[in-house]
């Protein structure tokens, strides 16, 4: 063998990669699984529940919280305004409704 012998030089040809092609069959069976998966609802039926639930507790402390109008414009009636019922059971209503659609969102 000589020395001199001059070395092939390999030649890369960049090729594109082949396109898969969307048979008829894969076509359908992909329109099944998405009809499929838009049937299927995030939340289950108890979640559903708990949230209206949720709900209806911020509903009635808002409804709780109403009031407080003087009988007379004329009479300041600290009572009235100041009641139990505004300052301390709406509240306690309205947290614990947030707090039902909170739990009831991140319940699995």
């Amino acid at each position: 063998m000589s020395k001199n012998k001059p070395l092939k030089k390999k030649v890369v040809v960049p090729t594109t990669p082949k396109r898969k092609t969307i048979t008829a069959a894969r076509l359908k069976s992909s329109a099944a699984e998405a009809s499929r998966n838009a049937d299927v609802l995030i939340f289950g039926k108890q979640q559903y529940i708990l949230m209206l639930a949720g709900l209806a507790l911020i509903f009635i402390g808002l409804a709780c919280m109403t009031g407080g109008s003087m009988p007379s414009p004329d009479v300041w009636d600290e009572d009235i305004i100041y009641s139990p019922r505004i300052t301390v059971i709406a509240p306690i209503l309205i947290l614990a409704g947030l707090i039902l659609e909170i739990y009831a969102i991140f319940k699995r």
